[in-house]
């Protein structure tokens, strides 16, 4: 049989207890939170490591990936041979006011050229200044943490 008012009370009961426990809340601009090693912040871009193969931004969802590049002749490695065509970034850019944080453009690349950076303070003023080029991608770079380590 239910004794009437058992929900009432154990809601109340609830109410008291969590009434007098501190709050979670971190107070941003004078606390910085510290978050996660391997967080979903900001992307990095490794210029050196990209080849314009244009996988990420083909697969990206928002289309706010924007590439271009141009190919450059390389000269042989080896006396005799023939000259390579090697391709060079010229511009990538990354619009966070249309980017969703999906990560597929990180999962999808093969040449290991994008990462996640845990860093997240990046607001602007001003929607137009959240097109990051690449030289303010590439200063993400020195934030993306150490990969964990393979397992034996």
């Amino acid at each position: 049989m239910d004794i009437p008012g058992k929900g009432l009370v154990k809601g109340m009961g609830l109410t008291l207890k969590t009434m007098f426990t501190k709050p979670s809340t971190v107070q941003y601009p004078k606390v910085k939170e510290t978050p996660v090693p391997r967080a979903r912040g900001v992307i990095a871009l490794d210029p050196e490591a990209c080849t314009v193969c244009m996988l990420c931004a083909r697969e990206c969802p928002d289309w706010c990936i924007y590439i271009e590049g141009h190919k450059e002749e390389q000269p042989p490695s080896k006396e005799g041979g023939r000259p390579r065509s090697r391709a060079t970034l010229d511009r990538f850019d990354l619009d966070y006011a249309l980017c969703m944080y999906c990560g597929i453009c990180v999962e999808v690349c093969p040449f290991d050229a994008l990462f996640w950076s845990p860093d997240y303070e990046y607001s602007e003023t001003g929607i137009s200044n959240m097109l990051h080029d690449k030289e303010r991608l590439t200063d993400w770079l020195t934030t993306v943490p150490d990969p964990p380590p393979l397992e034996p």
